[in-house]
């Protein structure tokens, strides 16, 4: 089942299979997005705040969690897309492009 998901501020739109890493679904359709230390969750500089579809993200845990509370610029709808699996239709917004 392919889900929809709406990069900002480029505003592009894909699809991706549920269970697939936010960062790796930029990636692979070519939306610029830093990502430091390689998606290891060692860094926060893949830092995206979810316009819409929270609930359509699988539940941060440990590392992210971690990595989020020391993070500036955090808000309630902060996540790292290198952490964040994909289970329905979500928009982000990219904070730190390339």
């Amino acid at each position: 089942m392919s889900i929809k998901v709406k990069f900002l501020p480029s505003n592009k739109e894909v699809t991706a299979d549920k269970g697939e890493v936010l960062l790796d679904i930029a990636l692979n359709h070519g939306i610029d997005i830093q990502h430091a230390c390689g998606g290891f969750c060692a860094c926060t500089t893949c830092h995206c705040e979810v316009i819409e579809g929270m609930t359509n993200l699988e539940d941060p845990e440990g590392d992210e969690l971690e990595r989020l509370d020391v993070m500036d610029g955090r808000t309630e709808k902060s996540r790292l897309a290198c952490q964040s699996k994909i289970k329905g239709p979500v928009t982000v917004r990219v904070v730190n492009q390339d």
